[in-house]
């Protein structure tokens, strides 16, 4: 899927426009795209059944995120976080809607073992710069700097079977980087970590966006304590993007929703 993809449902008709009209849109589109690293505008994504019944996933989906900030997508089990994440990835094709997403960009998946395969921390990250017309030297030097961005940068030559659950998280993070992705989409990587590694996973991600150049994460998260760490948030329910504002926003606006949840049981 390209970085840029409009998918419509049915087709549009527009009227011409004058040069000016034309170039000044144009410009406007440029600039957009400039500042932010993702941007989708009734965005929908649908599933046929066994049955051959249309189901929606996602409904109308809308949001746009600043390029260079860290941001988090939240929202009950089965709301369609996970799926939203994957079409922003390219795994999965909407069915309709606007969608542009920076690239390169790369996914981290949620058990660092689908994704860590190497037999050494170094060989890992080094792993997919083989795609790369670039020289040893350079090699060397990206998985260093993207080593080190994440706090990993002793482990070099560790095995990979040694680590724990969070450090492999922070070698995929890692691999990313060294590709210098302009967009990071992570898959509720604390869900299975401790107390200790779910920081260590955050903070590195703080860490690589500080020490980057306009590198842009998305985080998917259902943990409420991570939101302290964003710079943004989005919160969705059924398929839907019900709420984007900043953290502390949405942080009362869950707290809220689930005290009324909460009410209406003991009611």
């Amino acid at each position: 899927m390209n970085a840029t993809a409009v998918v419509r449902t049915t087709p549009a008709v527009q009227l011409p426009l004058l040069r000016s009209q034309a170039t000044g849109n144009r410009c406007a589109a440029a600039a957009f795209a400039e500042n932010f690293a993702i941007e989708c505008r009734n965005l929908s994504y649908s599933v046929k059944t066994r049955q051959g019944r249309i189901l929606p996933i996602l409904n109308d989906c809308s949001l746009s995120i600043p390029a260079g900030q860290f941001w988090m997508l939240l929202g009950p089990n089965g709301c369609g976080k996970s799926t939203f994440l994957k079409i922003l990835g390219g795994l999965l094709n909407p069915t309709g809607g606007y969608l542009h997403v920076k690239k390169p960009r790369s996914f981290v998946f949620q058990n660092p073992d689908h994704q860590v395969v190497m037999p050494t921390v170094e060989a890992d990250v080094a792993f997919g710069l083989g795609k790369f017309n670039i020289t040893n030297d350079e090699i060397t030097s990206r998985v260093a700097k993207a080593l080190d961005a994440v706090g990993m940068y002793e482990y070099l030559q560790r095995p990979v079977q040694t680590l724990s659950g969070g450090q492999k998280q922070r070698v995929a993070i890692a691999g990313a980087l060294a590709e210098a992705c302009k967009v990071l989409l992570l898959d509720e990587l604390t869900s299975f970590l401790d107390e200790n590694d779910q920081v260590g996973v955050i903070r590195a991600v703080k860490s690589c966006l500080a020490s980057s150049k306009g590198t842009t994460a998305l985080w998917v998260t259902h943990r409420l304590e991570e939101l302290e760490y964003a710079d943004g948030a989005i919160y969705m329910e059924d398929g839907r993007v019900v709420l984007q504002a900043d953290a502390s926003t949405i942080l009362n606006f869950v707290e809220a929703q689930q005290s009324s949840y909460i009410e209406q049981i003991n009611s």
